[in-house]
């Protein structure tokens, strides 16, 4: 059995933790595809869409509180095949969200240290922060909780260093290079800013008291991302020419160095801090696709072995080993930008299951207990549901190819699944 030992604070870390690195890097790329003014247009409606999503999807977590998260809810509300779906995007989302991360801490440290390659920081943060997470969920939050706090403070110190720097013209220059679509093709970048905060419910079954803990560190991360997504954004587009950043997987140390000079220590120590905010997000994923992959396990919909808990430290130690393996083959075969379009496509997917589970048990079983209820009912799930369906409407129509890949993995997946008898069994 999993333990119970997550209080308001952890939970705030890891909602925080999760998504912080989409503050460092990744969102940056949407620039390339629709300039600043286009990127904030597309950062401001998917914004609408999280602060929607969070306030709805809150009121799952809490009513069922299972550590495969949306992989439960669209089982109680749409059978077998609603939580095969939402287990299968959600570990798209997971999955692909931590190779890339893991290719910006080595593109990171390599821009300290040219002589560092790249994968090997790569492939070496998969095998440390794995090992990390087999200690235990206590030692792991208390981890989450301190790297967390450093990576926003970071953020903080970096919005006064370039804050000053920051000119109107600078930003506005080239806004929309491609047009009104490029607001569309940016989509899946802005809600990289976001994507992965929902990893909470996969803690739900680890904290001591969901009815009250898990709306206060939902809510609590939700704010301060968003506070510090678009202060990051709007700062950085306005410190000199936005367009060579487009392309770099650290856009912020670039930047920095734009305002105190290439070689400032205070560049460099910038750069190594910066560190945090990605391994906060990297180590706070693992512990979202472990549980992801456990969850399935323990219900058969994966095999069962994936299920098994470390003896001593119970922690699910080959859901770690499996969901570590993924992320090392993925590194192989994708870069950062196709890494982030589709751990996107997974995470609109898993919205708009988990917004249509809460519009069916709302009406299904109306009498389900709900600790906390989403405002403004139904609106805030119908927005949020509209949205999804947008952002994902928009990342087939640009990135088809990628598309096709998800589909197929679906596909695939979904008649083994069939084939298997797996359909027949219960969530546990």
């Amino acid at each position: 059995m999993l333990q119970k030992v997550l209080r308001p604070a952890h939970l705030w870390a890891i909602a925080v933790g999760l998504v912080i690195s989409g503050e460092y890097f990744g969102w940056n790329y949407g620039w390339g595809v629709a300039g600043t003014v286009g990127m904030l247009v597309a950062t401001l409606v998917v914004t609408l869409l999280y602060i929607t999503f969070i306030f709805s999807f809150t009121e799952l977590t809490t009513a069922i509180p299972h550590a495969g998260g949306p992989f439960a809810y669209a089982y109680k509300a749409l059978g077998p095949p609603g939580a095969f779906c939402a287990g299968y995007a959600t570990l798209i989302e997971f999955l692909f969200a931590a190779p890339a991360i893991a290719l910006a801490l080595g593109n990171y440290a390599h821009f300290l240290y040219p002589p560092i390659p790249v994968m090997g920081t790569a492939v070496s943060a998969y095998v440390l922060f794995t090992g990390i997470n087999l200690l235990g969920i206590r030692e792991s939050a208390r981890f989450t909780l301190v790297v967390t706090i450093l990576a926003v403070a970071e953020l903080v110190v970096y919005c006064c260093i370039v804050g000053p720097s920051f000119r109107t013209a600078d930003f506005l220059a080239h806004p929309l290079p491609q047009g009104a679509g490029g607001i569309f093709a940016a989509l899946p970048f802005a809600i990289w800013l976001y994507v992965c905060i929902e990893g909470v419910a996969m803690v739900a079954e680890e904290t001591r008291d969901v009815k009250k803990d898990i709306p206060k560190g939902y809510i609590s991360g939700i704010l301060t991302l968003m506070v510090l997504a678009l202060a990051v954004m709007i700062l950085t587009g306005g410190v000199g020419d936005w367009r060579p950043l487009a392309a770099m997987d650290y856009p912020l140390p670039a930047t920095i160095a734009r305002v105190l000079g290439d070689r400032s220590p205070f560049t460099r120590l910038f750069a190594g801090i910066g560190l945090f905010g990605l391994v906060a997000s990297f180590h706070g994923i693992i512990i979202g696709y472990s549980r992801q992959v456990f969850a399935l396990a323990r219900s058969r919909y994966l095999p069962p072995f994936l299920s098994r808990l470390s003896p001593r430290f119970k922690t699910p130690q080959w859901a770690l080993a499996a969901g570590g393996l993924f992320g090392l083959v993925a590194l192989k075969y994708f870069d950062t930008s196709k890494l982030v379009i589709l751990s996107t496509l997974g995470a609109v997917v898993l919205y708009v299951l988990s917004m249509v589970s809460l519009l069916v048990l709302r009406k299904k079983q109306p009498d389900l207990p709900r600790p906390f209820k989403a405002p403004c009912y139904p609106w805030f799930p119908w927005i949020a549901l509209v949205l999804s369906l947008l952002a994902g409407a928009a990342i087939v129509y640009y990135y088809p190819w990628l598309s096709f890949l998800f589909l197929a993995g679906l596909v695939g997946l979904g008649l083994i699944f069939v084939l298997s008898g797996r359909h027949a069994f219960t969530v546990t």
